[in-house]
């Protein structure tokens, strides 16, 4: 299995997943146009995309997923409940399946597990990505208000996990956001922390992780020094010994190889196409 996060962050979230020849991504928050652009600096056509699986309905999570639908017949996948709010997307035409949350559904070579989050949308799941022939396995949380019970039990036993570290408290407290706008990004239906997010890392964290990606964070309270330091240390007094990397927003991440990542201390930027 091999996975790069296409970019992370209030503009746009869209992870990409490959095992074989079945490519899916997780997420279409960019426009039509730059998806392709971001695919194509991981070497990948468009039209390779078996599947878009969309977590929810919020804009930077599903800005591009009707117009890539349409643009190259990509099936796409969704809750029931994210269909009807962003009904708006579509036009129709488009091939729309439906999930739903505790039930997999298999992509080709690629096992999707949705599991209910808490995050202030209509129907919210993140969602394990397991490669069928491998048992390798993938954790994708870029939008969790608190990790619940279930949460922590989806997300165990993942080779890699992409996880929301979203703000710094003293950051968020000091920004410029009215404090409404404060008030739900800190609530339980909102975003984690780096401390929330490295202090549920390090409760999940098991001897198969070997790379935790931090994703969604703000460009407004929020630096990668400090989302990779908290998660580093928290991550690193349970031993850890793999790799914390970031999300940025304007660029994907490196194409990180799960079956390198087993045996080598550092990704390895691959094509897949």
């Amino acid at each position: 299995m091999q996975f790069s996060v296409l970019g992370s962050g209030s503009r746009g979230n869209s992870v990409l997943v490959a095992a074989g020849d079945t490519r899916v991504l997780v997420d279409a928050g960019f426009s039509g146009r730059e998806l392709v652009n971001r695919l194509a600096m991981v070497g990948v056509d468009p039209a390779a995309i078996s599947t878009i699986v969309l977590t929810h309905e919020h804009g930077d999570h599903t800005r591009g997923a009707g117009v890539f639908a349409r643009a190259h017949g990509t099936p796409l996948l969704m809750t029931e409940g994210t269909r009807r709010a962003c009904r708006k997307l579509f036009r129709g035409n488009e091939v729309v399946h439906s999930y739903r949350a505790g039930f997999p559904v298999d992509i080709e070579q690629l096992r999707i597990d949705p599991f209910i989050t808490v995050h202030d949308a209509a129907d919210p799941v993140a969602v394990a990505v397991t490669d069928s022939a491998t048992g390798l396995r993938l954790g994708i949380a870029t939008d969790l208000g608190k990790p619940t019970v279930q949460i922590r039990h989806a997300l165990r036993g993942c080779d890699a996990l992409i996880v929301e570290s979203n703000h710094d408290e003293g950051m968020l407290w000091s920004a410029g956001y009215p404090p409404a706008v404060k008030a739900r990004i800190a609530s339980s239906h909102g975003h984690l922390s780096n401390q929330a997010a490295a202090d549920f890392l390090a409760e999940i964290v098991d001897s198969r992780l070997s790379v935790v990606v931090l994703a969604h964070l703000s460009e407004e309270s929020n630096t990668p020094r400090l989302a990779r330091a908290a998660a580093a240390r928290a991550l690193g007094r349970r031993g850890f010994k793999g790799l914390v990397e970031i999300a940025l927003p304007d660029r994907p991440t490196p194409v990180f190889d799960l079956a390198e990542l087993r045996e080598r201390n550092g990704p390895r930027q691959l094509s897949l196409f």
